[in-house]
């Protein structure tokens, strides 16, 4: 028996990487992982609130099946959120999934058929390119500047859109670049929607991590335009082995199908996890402090990272204004044939894990890598110091 061409397809460089990763440690390496963006693999802790609220969940034995669409308080919660920052949202256009990645899965799941296109940000989060391209369709790549701070390049998205095309994917803040897209950039993206009669999914996940405060969601901006948004507890609250995220269906009257669709997806895979459910409860309505610190703290260190990578001969770096990661430019030179080679190189020499541009977009990614700037500074220093020798023993 043969496997499955679709699952064949599946690639997912954040975490691929790590196979080679284990197999130094199996030979006793030991290795600094900057491939993930996980806070608590560093010095951030879940909020005890949030924790306290999961652990008397179990105790009190909420422990059975959730409702498939999620948890009604939680729900009404998330709907009050996005009401009071995006605009107006009822509880029968709230669900709750198992962190966003399900609910790429579902979408696509109601969504795409063999030939349908989807556009996605070059560079972006593999999962949408994963997931398109298993459900038979075809990821298509729109440019995003690094000079003009990984900005859109809109232009380019426009002129990738035909027939085939259902939706546009917006990451913001971007997972990989940091990127934090201008009000006037999403306008325009919001124009070209309407003219072509796509709808559009907005991840925010990393919506409250900014350092400037100019994050704006495209739902605050239209009552026209059909969007998706993504977004959930695992980065912002810290807890990201909760797996509780959730979809807001904004302006979605004329795609009703599709909606059902999703939900009959939601019903068939029976629920999310019910007592992470509780705790996710306790994020929200809980106190906003833990936010605040954790943002303080990463605008340091991502200062920290901005300003040492650009000291190493051969790498330079954009400034990321949100999110949790950094992603460089590699001077090639020849002395590496592409930038899987260099992340694999750097591993094996200096026992850092990063993470190849390319797996984030073959196009607009590669003779790139993405790091994250989680660690404390110290930590850094050690890493990128290591990334400084490794650059002049390739001279």
């Amino acid at each position: 028996m043969n496997v499955s061409e679709r699952s064949s397809t599946i690639s997912y460089a954040i975490r691929d990487v790590v196979e080679y990763a284990r197999k130094l440690e199996s030979k006793g390496d030991k290795i600094l992982k900057l491939n993930i963006g996980d806070p608590l693999k560093f010095d951030f802790k879940t909020p005890e609130p949030m924790v306290d609220a999961i652990v008397n969940a179990a105790r009190s034995s909420f422990n059975g099946y959730e409702d498939s669409l999620g948890n009604t308080e939680l729900r009404r919660v998330i709907a009050e959120r996005e009401s009071k920052n995006n605009g107006k949202i009822y509880l029968e256009d709230v669900v709750v999934t198992s962190g966003v990645t399900e609910g790429v899965n579902l979408v696509f799941g109601a969504t795409l058929e063999p030939g349908d296109e989807v556009l996605v940000p070059g560079p972006g989060y593999p999962t949408y390119t994963a997931y398109a391209t298993f459900f038979g369709a075809t990821p298509v790549s729109y440019k995003t500047i690094e000079k003009d701070g990984w900005n859109i390049d809109v232009q380019d998205l426009k002129s990738k859109i035909n027939e085939r095309t259902k939706c546009i994917v917006i990451i913001n803040p971007n997972n990989p670049t940091g990127a934090v897209y201008p009000k006037k950039t999403l306008k325009e993206i919001l124009d070209i929607a309407i003219e072509h009669d796509v709808f559009i999914i907005s991840d925010e996940i990393y919506d409250r991590i900014t350092f400037d405060d100019s994050f704006v969601s495209p739902a605050s901006m239209t009552d026209e335009v059909p969007i998706l948004t993504f977004n959930g507890i695992s980065k912002i609250y810290l807890a990201p082995g909760w797996r509780v995220g959730y979809m807001a269906f904004y302006n979605w009257d004329t795609l009703f199908d599709i909606k059902e669709g999703i939900m009959k997806e939601l019903r068939a895979r029976i629920s999310a996890s019910s007592i992470c459910q509780v705790g996710a409860i306790e994020a929200y309505k809980g106190s906003e402090k833990y936010v605040v610190e954790m943002v303080s703290k990463l605008k340091q260190r991502s200062e920290f990272a901005y300003k040492r990578l650009n000291e190493i001969p051969g790498i330079s770096t954009t400034n990321p204004m949100g999110g949790l990661y950094i992603f460089p430019k590699i001077e090639l030179d020849n002395k590496w044939k592409d930038d899987k080679e260099f992340v694999y190189e750097f591993l094996k020499m200096k026992k850092v894990l990063l993470v190849h541009g390319s797996g984030f977009c073959p196009i607009y990614g590669k003779d790139h890598f993405r790091s994250v700037f989680l660690p404390p500074i110290e930590t850094m220093e050690d890493a990128f110091s290591r990334l400084e020798d490794f650059m002049k023993t390739k001279k």
